[in-house]
């Protein structure tokens, strides 16, 4: 049992306070934002409710992605469509994404249309505050996006919440602490020993969904991290992007042909032999080697994905969540992982509160911080006239 009063403790002490009045700040903004985006569909779907819908769509054919895209470009001249989202219910709108601006190097605002007439209904609302949240959370809003600095910081917070977690359940080891004062807060208690109680109890009840969240956030903060995570899940080095790779590892041979049929073949072939909740069609830029689709299975969370030959349509890969061991599946959907999605609706739930309390973390070990300062200062006058006593009674 470690003693209270070790240099081993007194170094984790100051370690924690002085991480938690710095990264704790950082981590706080970290979990609001991340709070917003564990249901960020949702509120989407929600603010976009008039627009997600296609009441007639039901009878009519659904146009085919390559005619769908080319309606929505006629519509919005100058802007070419990347990528299609499209549901597995007919009388839900597509939703189209398009490709940076090749002058300013932003990316136009997606639309949804009419998956039957290829008709924009309208760009999706809350879109820009979602990106601007997004940014915020992976890089605080720095120059250069996740090429700068600001990566770099939210990584380092991602390490320094470990540390709260290591440092945290070694402080609260010593054996004298039974199981109610690990596990039940005691809100009775005065002063400081109460706002300990809080944010010691919560911290270890909290204490896997942060582990989870901090080792798996690393995931895009380092690529050294990535390398070796995939390493450890997967056996094999962590692969190129599969719309960047040809069959065979070839580099691909001249270019795409302007309208051609591979998309459509692809999609038709996909269509018939999955049942898809909702797919992301990836439409192949000039010099791309497949197509790619990721898809998601119904009452299902985890992604799959799908390649195929950028000028046949021919089916090359076919990754099913459902097929893979645990380690692949988890490397394959980290973003679940780190939302809490991969174990399902109710441990989502806790991830979403789990982000929200940190917040209440850094207020509680600020106030912690501030009430020390306070005693130690009072206690100060005493210890100074306890000598002079002394030396007036010699």
């Amino acid at each position: 049992m470690p003693s209270a009063f070790s240099p081993t403790r007194t170094v984790l002490f100051r370690l924690h306070w002085a991480l938690g009045l710095t990264a704790g700040l950082v981590l706080a903004l970290m979990g609001l934002t991340g709070a917003l985006m564990s249901y960020e569909e949702a509120i989407t779907a929600f603010a976009n409710r008039d627009r997600i819908q296609v009441s007639a769509a039901q009878d009519r054919p659904p146009l085919t992605p390559s005619a769908l895209a080319a309606r929505i470009e006629a519509q919005l001249q100058g802007q070419r469509v990347s990528a299609l989202t499209l549901s597995g219910d007919p009388a839900q709108s597509a939703v189209a994404r398009f490709a940076r601006d090749r002058a300013s190097g932003g990316r136009p605002a997606p639309v949804y249309a009419d998956p039957t007439e290829g008709t924009v209904l309208g760009p999706v609302r809350l879109e820009a505050f979602f990106a601007t949240v997004r940014e915020l959370h992976r890089w605080l809003l720095l120059p250069d996006e996740g090429k700068g600095w600001g990566r770099t910081i939210t990584g380092a917070c991602a390490i320094a919440l470990l540390v709260f977690l290591g440092s945290g359940l070694y402080l609260r080891w010593p054996g004298r602490h039974g199981w109610r004062v690990w596990l039940r807060p005691n809100l009775a208690r005065p002063g400081r020993a109460r706002w300990w109680s809080l944010h010691a109890v919560a911290g270890t009840w909290l204490l896997p969904l942060y582990a989870v969240s901090a080792l798996s956030g690393l995931w895009w903060s380092y690529e050294w991290y990535r390398a070796g995570a995939t390493w450890l899940l997967t056996g094999q080095a962590a692969p190129a992007r599969a719309a960047d790779r040809a069959p065979g590892g070839k580099p691909p041979e001249g270019k795409i042909p302007e309208g051609s049929v591979a998309v459509d073949t692809a999609w038709a072939e996909f269509s018939a032999t999955r049942r898809a909740a909702l797919a992301t069609l990836t439409l192949p830029g000039p010099e791309a080697a497949a197509i790619r689709i990721r898809w998601y299975a119904p009452d299902s969370s985890l992604r799959n994905e799908a390649t195929y030959d950028a000028r046949t349509g021919a089916s090359l890969t076919d990754k099913r969540a459902a097929d893979a061991a645990l380690g692949p599946r988890i490397a394959d959907n980290m973003l679940e992982v780190h939302r809490g999605r991969f174990f399902g609706a109710p441990v989502a739930l806790l991830f979403c509160l789990a982000a929200l309390a940190l917040p209440g973390f850094f207020a509680t070990g600020l106030t912690l911080y501030v009430l020390r300062r306070r005693a130690g200062r009072r206690r100060a006058p005493v210890r100074a006239a306890q000598p002079a006593e002394a030396s007036a009674r010699g």
